[in-house]
């Protein structure tokens, strides 16, 4: 049981951030690969928080959602003026000056040594301590992402994002400042990745930035491309297939000294399978 909760934690945290990623990728057709920057530096505002000022997991977490929207609104004021593969090599520049002062700023981040000891949330003498507490927890930070963002997208504010996905020079001429769209769903996601690296830093008690690199921001990308671009309940099924599947295929009864290789080769060539036969993913709305 206690394997089962741990596995719907780190589904939990994987589908809060493929949800932030869907709505700038999905819906309005930024091609991001910064959204692990955000991750970490909401993971890494909270374990600086609780374990050097004893903050609060809570209060903590509402200064990392801050830090990273302050960060996202500058960066993508820079971002928001650049175009398809530009705006793509962009956030692969800020993705590596994130990571190189999570490794380089040692006084701080502690560098490659990481932070140890992240204390677990509180609140008002509840502590979510136990796997099966904490499981909660993440549920129903999950549920209120999600239906954050279903409102989002369901306002004339999501219409306006998917009009800017189609044609932005077309929604331009009808007087919306495209600019202000992009920046506020960049701002948006990167709140919402903030929150899944507060989640995720209080779960593991530790962070070293290698949980926070660029391969990691592909593999959120996976997981909306895979699940439905532009379709939250999607996301929820590519995280749980990206992040599950792996688990699953260590029942798998391959031979113990290359069962790490096979397993590897099966799930590539499930994610190939996937991308050749269904391009738009398992619950997509349209392709990239």
């Amino acid at each position: 049981m206690e394997y089962l909760l741990h596995l719907f934690v780190l589904f939990a945290v994987y589908a809060i951030l493929g949800i932030g990623l869907n709505l700038i990728t999905g819906f309005t057709g930024l091609i991001s690969v910064a959204h692990a920057a955000f991750f970490g530096i909401g993971a890494y505002t909270t374990a600086l928080l609780t374990t050097e000022l004893g903050m609060n997991f809570f209060l903590a977490c509402a200064a990392g959602v801050g830090v990273s929207v302050i960060l996202a609104l500058a960066v993508g004021a820079i971002l928001s003026r650049l175009k398809g593969d530009y705006y793509v090599l962009g956030t692969v520049s800020f993705s590596y000056v994130v990571l190189g002062v999570l490794l380089n700023w040692e006084e701080l981040t502690r560098g490659p040594l990481g932070i140890a000891g992240i204390l677990k949330p509180s609140f008002f003498g509840l502590s979510f301590t136990s796997t099966l507490s904490f499981a909660l927890l993440s549920a129903a930070v999950l549920a209120g992402v999600y239906f954050i963002a279903r409102f989002a997208t369901r306002s004339s504010f999501g219409r306006v994002l998917k009009a800017i996905r189609e044609d932005e020079q077309a929604i331009g001429v009808f007087g919306y400042r495209t600019f202000s769209y992009k920046l506020a769903v960049f701002a948006l996601g990167a709140g919402m990745a903030a929150v899944a690296g507060s989640l995720f830093a209080s779960y593991i008690t530790f962070i070293d930035p290698t949980a926070f690199n660029v391969m990691e921001s592909i593999f959120i990308l996976a997981i909306v491309i895979l699940g439905g671009l532009a379709n939250l309940k999607g996301t929820l099924a590519g995280a749980a297939f990206l992040v599950l599947l792996p688990e699953a295929l260590r029942f798998v009864g391959f031979a113990p000294d290359i069962a790490g290789q096979l397993r590897q080769v099966v799930y590539g060539l499930l994610l190939v399978f996937l991308m050749l036969y269904r391009p738009q993913g398992l619950i997509g709305e349209y392709k990239l």
